[in-house]
């Protein structure tokens, strides 16, 4: 039976966190298939005050005897099948927006790809680009082993759900709410039209000042909700035209029509906001502001997904592939799978609701407490960890 992730992330990943470092696994790792025991803790730091983002994500070692030649957890097959992609589609440029450098984004980008039969995306072809926060080439920020990891999973998750996409990469100074957002004006003005927002902290007056760099009319922002749970909503996610995407544990059901399975992951991210009122596009009756999540994808680190980064960390995870999760996988996955539609100029959240039939409805599992209403669990129709539910194709994207 699995550990909760409060009891993973709270007393221990608290104490942990408050003495500066992260947690180290332990136990033996397991496959997405298996009942896990093993999960690490998050790759950037615990939530911070208002005006300075962490990164959503979670990662773990892969357990030793994973299968010869492919590395454990689910990849661009698995996401084919599960959420009944097309292999290739449109060349849009989706832009990956994280803090501080990804030193070997390009290189272990390569790996990836070419591990998972993906064609090549490098620099050299202009399929993958890496900027700073204003947008040029150089000089890049200092390297933040937790962020790198982050970055190499967000870039590798657009390209697992869009091959065909090109990828720009803007690196902002540092994780303050004002340094990423210049870093998404940035990649704004270079061309992106899907971009992924795979951080984020809780919503507070402040945010507005940086509203416009995740509302440009001809573009879609697409914000992970946070891996805490139900809690206060989190900005970017909370922004009216942001889609924001919760996290689901994904898992095979060979009995089932679908031949997958997805429950609402205890730790996505869901709240009523506080400050943004509530779009027109949303109906659900408890929460008279704007609700978050919108949708939602596979985030659980037990049911995980494979990650290639080679640069060295202190986290007791040794450089190369990882199992990562959290609702920074979600996101890109999702950001990728708007980018394969080609639909990134023209996508608002308003038309995924007005296409619920295009989205897996995820019924089962919770992240909080709230009196197994919808605000926390997963119910038939809209709830609160996972929205509609998981692409169904590209109808609703």
């Amino acid at each position: 039976m699995s550990v909760s992730l409060t009891s993973r992330l709270g007393a221990v990943g608290a104490a942990v966190l408050a003495a500066g470092a992260l947690l180290t696994p332990s136990a033996a790792a397991i496959a997405p298939t298996a009942a896990p025991t093993r999960v690490v803790a998050p790759g950037c730091a615990a939530p911070t005050p208002p005006g300075r983002a962490h990164c959503d994500s979670l990662f773990r070692a892969p357990e030793a005897s994973g299968r010869a030649g492919r590395p454990e957890g689910y990849g661009p097959a698995e996401f084919r099948a599960a959420y009944q992609l097309p292999s290739t589609g449109a060349k849009t440029t989706v832009a990956v927006v994280v803090a501080y450098d990804v030193p070997n984004a390009a290189a272990d980008l390569a790996v990836y790809r070419r591990t998972m039969g993906l064609p090549a995306c490098t620099p050299a072809t202009g399929c993958f680009r890496k900027v700073n926060q204003r947008g040029l080439a150089g000089p890049l920020p200092a390297a933040d082993p937790g962020w790198a990891m982050e970055g190499s999973m967000d870039i590798q998750m657009v390209s697992a759900t869009c091959p065909t996409c090109r990828i720009l990469l803007v690196e902002a100074d540092d994780a303050f709410d004002t340094s990423l957002a210049a870093a998404t004006r940035s990649a704004l003005r270079l061309g992106a039209t899907v971009l992924s927002h795979s951080y984020g902290g809780p919503e507070y007056g402040g945010m507005w000042r940086y509203q416009d760099a995740y509302e440009k009319p001809g573009t879609i922002s697409v914000a992970s909700t946070g891996d805490s749970g139900f809690i206060q909503a989190q900005t970017p996610a909370v922004f009216r035209r942001v889609l924001a995407v919760g996290g689901t544990t994904l898992r095979r059901a060979a009995g089932t029509t679908r031949r997958w399975d997805e429950d609402v992951w205890e730790g996505s991210g869901s709240g009523c906001s506080a400050y943004i009122p509530k779009p027109s596009y949303q109906r659900d009756g408890l929460c008279r502001m704007r609700m978050i999540a919108d949708v939602a994808a596979v985030a659980d680190p037990d049911t995980g997904v494979a990650v290639y980064d080679s640069y060295p960390n202190p986290y007791g995870l040794p450089p190369g592939w990882l199992v990562g999760g959290g609702t920074s996988a979600s996101a890109p996955l999702v950001a990728g799978m708007i980018g394969l539609a080609g639909n990134g100029a023209t996508y608002t959240p308003s038309m995924a609701y007005a296409a619920r039939s295009s989205f897996w409805d995820v019924v089962g599992g919770s992240n909080g407490d709230c009196d197994h209403d919808y605000t926390c669990t997963g119910l038939s129709g809209y709830d609160g960890p996972s929205g509609l539910g998981t692409p169904r194709g590209l109808r609703g994207l």
